[in-house]
């Protein structure tokens, strides 16, 4: 069959034209052949069921005349009309049944394609549709089984949370912090009981922290039992003496009740280097004096220093010294004869006196010997005067009634004279202007006859 667009051949198992590519119409064909066979099957009929007339047979003759002649013309004219033979007629209309039948095939075959086609398509287009609802019910299923995946997942996770909470809840209770935690709320409601339970728990779990000590020492606090409080501290720190919360929490506990005088004193009998350097800000040294203890026989001079700087403050009366006691500000003189006890603290920049320092000193000036008196006991005949040498630092003092001299007695100024025809006892001593000590007395004898 030919296209009726460009009119070119399209196979008969086809569709579509090769060429231009347009879509084959299935529509019957006109002959003009169908009508001459129509016609002349009407007019056989017709000629069959009438009576054969001369006239009719005379036409007959002629028109078989003109068949032949349109035979002839055919045969030199193909494209000139003639009338068919019987023969030819069948012929032709066996050709036309057969293109018919080659046509009903052709159509027969097209529709069985299209069918094919169309239930290939119908097919894959159910195939895909039973994929996509497979695929999407497949889809579901997962989302379901991760929909109860995950709802399993959160009530295990939610026990697994519940139970941790639960353990954690009794681990807490049962822990130091929790063990803490009930101590200074029975502390609080006064049960001292119970708190001292809880804090001694909390101290077996773990010794080396300090809230527990300080749990104890409250209790003692809200006693009003500072010694007993004190203690805790210090039993604590004999067994671990490196513990440096424990220091912090003894020196908060002196400086919460106004002892800033017992800081220095539990510093100073540490000696750990760690300890000391975590609390460099509380240590106040203690004085050092210049001067080493002991007995001098002359005036001294004695200088404080403190290793960590601060205020010195002093007595030399024995009694200990506070921030009201005579403040450090030159070398102490020591120019009295006798025992003198120095005592002093140092107070940091964080107001913490250190302890108290002390040294004893004894001044015992020299005594010369007794007075050289001149001259010597004996009878004199002349006017003689009598001589008392003094040395650098002395007074003399005499008497000439034989009693023994004091500083309340005539003072040796010049040399005195021997009394006439008489019988004289003198004495004499030396006092020294220091110390106003006196030495022994020189006595002598005089008997005058002039």
């Amino acid at each position: 069959m030919r296209c009726t667009h460009c009119g070119a051949n399209i196979p008969d198992d086809q569709l579509i034209c090769p060429v231009c590519g347009a879509e084959v119409q299935i529509v019957p064909d006109y002959n003009p052949l169908e009508d001459v066979l129509a016609r002349e099957v009407k007019g056989s009929v017709a000629g069959a069921t009438r009576q054969i007339q001369a006239d009719v047979v005379r036409r007959q003759n002629v028109s078989q005349n003109q068949q032949n002649r349109n035979r002839q013309n055919q045969r030199s004219n193909p494209n000139s009309t003639r009338v068919l033979s019987q023969a030819e007629l069948d012929k032709v209309r066996e050709e036309r049944r057969e293109q018919l039948r080659r046509q009903r095939a052709q159509r027969q075959r097209q529709k069985t394609d299209a069918k094919r086609y169309q239930d290939a398509r119908q097919s894959t287009e159910n195939l895909r549709r039973t994929s996509t609802e497979s695929r999407r019910l497949q889809q579901i299923k997962k989302q379901e089984a991760a929909r109860k995946k995950r709802q399993k997942l959160l009530t295990v996770f939610f026990l697994l949370i519940l139970l941790v909470g639960v353990g954690i809840y009794i681990g807490y209770q049962n822990s130091y912090t929790g063990m803490i935690k009930k101590g200074n709320a029975a502390l609080q409601n006064s049960n001292y009981t119970s708190a001292e339970n809880y804090f001694n728990r909390a101290i077996i779990k773990d010794k080396s922290k300090a809230e527990a000590y300080t749990g104890l020492a409250n209790i003692y606090v809200a006693q009003d039992d500072l010694d007993s409080a004190e203690s805790v501290y210090l039993n604590a720190l004999e067994t671990q003496p490196s513990n440096v919360n424990l220091y912090k929490a003894a020196v908060k506990f002196y400086e919460k009740t106004e002892q800033p005088n017992k800081i220095s004193d539990l510093l100073q009998d540490c000696e750990d280097k760690n300890v000391l350097s975590a609390m460099n800000d509380y240590v106040s040294s203690a004085p050092e004096f210049s001067l080493k203890e002991g007995t001098y026989d002359e005036v001294q001079q004695v200088t404080l220093t403190s290793a960590t700087g601060g205020t010195i403050y002093y007595t030399t009366d024995g009694s200990d010294p506070t921030e009201s006691s005579t403040e450090y500000k030159e070398a102490v003189l020591l120019q009295s004869e006798g025992d003198t006890e120095i005592r002093a603290i140092a107070v940091n920049k964080k107001g913490i006196p250190s302890a108290v320092s002390s040294a004893k000193y004894s001044i015992e000036f020299p005594l010369v010997d007794a007075p050289a008196v001149s001259p010597s006991t004996g009878q004199y005949s002349t006017a003689t005067q009598i001589t008392i040498t003094v040395p650098d630092g002395y007074t003399a003092y005499y008497t000439m009634d034989g009693s023994t001299p004091t500083a309340s007695s005539e003072k040796y100024t010049d040399p005195i004279d021997m009394p006439e025809n008489s019988q004289t006892t003198f004495s004499a001593i030396l006092v020294n202007d220091k110390n106003g000590k006196a030495t022994e007395a020189t006595t002598r004898n005089y008997i005058t006859t002039y």
